[in-house]
Order: C-alpha cells, then sequence, then structure tokens
C-alpha cells in the first residue's frame, strides 16, 4: 500500500509541536523545514502547516539553473544540494505553494523532504509523528477516508491554467463547493494598502 502525507487544515490547533520536531530531525541540522502559517490572523485564530506538496512536475525544479533540486525514486522532491545551490531564489518564486525558502546566510535553500530518511525505512514523518490533532496524517488513503469519512483527500490543483497533481493530500469537507480561483487576474487590480487590510491603528 502506497503511504501520503494528508493535511487538514481545520484540525490544526496551532501547537507548533511539528515545527520543533522537524527541526530535531537529525538530518535537518536544527532547522525545520515546515512552517505554520496564520490564516487571516486579524480575524481569526486559526493556523495551517505549510509543507511541500511533492509535485509530480515540480516547478521548483524546473526552473533550478544549478541542477540542485532532485527527485527520488519514490518522488520526494528533496531539498537543495548545499554543494550545488547558489540561493538565487528561483524555486521559491516558482512554487505555487510557497513552500522553499531561501537562508541567505548559507546562499542555501531548504525545505520538506518529507523525512525521507525515515519514509524510506518505513517511519512516519517527523511532523505526523508528534501532531496531537491529527492535522498532519501519515497514512494510506484507505486508512484516512475511513477514519474521516466527511473529508476528502485531494492533491489535484489548480493555478491559473496550470494543473499540478501533487504526492502530499489536502483534506476537504466532502460537500465544499470547488474553488475556481484565477490568480492571473488578481495581478492586474491595484494594490491593497496597509490600512485596507488591517484598518487604522489607533496612535
Amino acid at each position: 500500500m502506497i503511504h501520503s502525507l494528508f493535511v487538514d487544515a481545520n484540525r490544526c490547533i496551532g501547537c507548533r509541536a511539528c515545527v520543533q520536531a522537524c527541526s530535531e530531525c537529525p538530518e535537518h541540522d536544527g532547522q525545520s523545514m515546515i512552517h505554520l502559517d496564520w490564516l487571516e490572523r486579524a480575524t481569526t485564530v486559526q493556523t495551517a502547516p505549510t509543507v511541500c506538496m511533492h509535485c509530480d512536475e515540480p516547478s521548483c525544479v524546473a526552473v533550478c539553473p544549478a541542477d540542485a533540486i532532485k527527485i527520488d525514486a519514490e518522488g520526494v522532491v528533496l531539498s537543495a544540494a548545499p554543494e550545488r545551490c547558489i540561493g538565487c531564489g528561483n524555486c521559491a518564486l516558482a512554487c505555487p505553494f510557497g513552500v522553499p525558502q531561501i537562508h541567505p546566510e548559507v546562499e542555501l535553500m531548504m525545505k520538506c523532504d518529507l523525512c525521507y530518511d525515515r519514509t524510506s525505512v518505513g517511519l512516519k514523518p517527523m511532523c505526523a509523528s508528534v501532531c496531537p490533532s491529527g492535522a498532519l496524517y501519515f497514512g494510506t488513503r484507505e486508512e484516512i477516508e475511513h477514519l474521516r469519512p466527511r473529508s476528502e483527500p485531494v492533491n489535484t490543483f489548480r493555478f491559473g491554467e496550470q494543473t499540478i497533481t501533487t504526492k502530499v493530500h489536502m483534506m476537504v469537507p466532502r460537500d465544499a463547493a470547488v474553488q475556481n480561483i484565477d490568480v492571473l487576474s488578481g495581478m492586474d487590480e491595484e494594490p491593497v494598502g496597509h490600512d485596507d487590510v488591517f484598518g487604522e491603528i489607533e496612535p
């Protein structure tokens, strides 16, 4: 059976256990390869873990001028090879999910590599092994569908006219309406100012 990582943002409680566990992975040298994002922080405390989606045809790999990003036999997109990465930032700009992070002090791109050293020997990724709420779950599609019958795992996404299939799945409610968002159309709009987003700041 094929094991995958399933991300359920509705279950995230913002505890940051996944971030801490990721930094403790022996291969990560104390750096967390995932991060926690706030969703509409002005109106809600909802958070969501951001992990690499491991695209079947990753844009980060396509735009890397140094051939520093490799894909293993299982389809896992690895972090940039330190001996090849030049820290140009092309991968960070190309990723539709906003995952790669450039560390300028070492001129290196770092991102979630699905703990390939663990998953390759049948262990869970560090993040999924400590998540107390099940926002990050590692297992088979059959298992997750049995555990959460009201949710559906999705791994196909559209960005403009581009369709992307990923190794990692997002959990969405089964009765949720499909959201078609044209990213390119929003680029012609007037930029939103700080006050338009957060309102006036009292002195």
